[in-house]
């Protein structure tokens, strides 16, 4: 089990490394709105499947695996390459550009 760790945690670091998005990304935004997808907050919609938040701004849109899809949709309104899971326990991060996860 320790070697799977430092394994899975040496792939994420070169991951990161090779891509100047994920590693430019040195302190993280206040979640705009915390717990919940933005837009669906707007549209009074409250079913997605989890939350992202864009490491530029703060915004908190709803995967891809959600029906509106508004993390993807802010990256390709805004241009923000980064994104972060906000669900519990999980802290990864996803480069849109350069699709690598770190």
């Amino acid at each position: 089990m320790l070697r799977r760790s430092r394994a899975r945690r040496a792939r994420a670091s070169a991951a990161s490394n090779a891509c100047p998005h994920l590693s430019a990304v040195t302190t993280e935004p206040e979640p705009i709105t915390p717990g919940q997808c933005q837009e669906c907050a707007e549209l009074g919609i409250n079913t997605w499947a989890h939350l992202r938040m864009c490491l530029t701004c703060g915004h908190v849109g709803c995967c891809d695996s959600s029906p509106y899809q508004h993390a993807s949709e802010h990256f390709r309104r805004t241009g923000h390459p980064v994104m972060r899971s906000v669900e519990p326990g999980e802290a990864w991060r996803w480069c849109y550009i350069d699709v690598r996860v770190g």
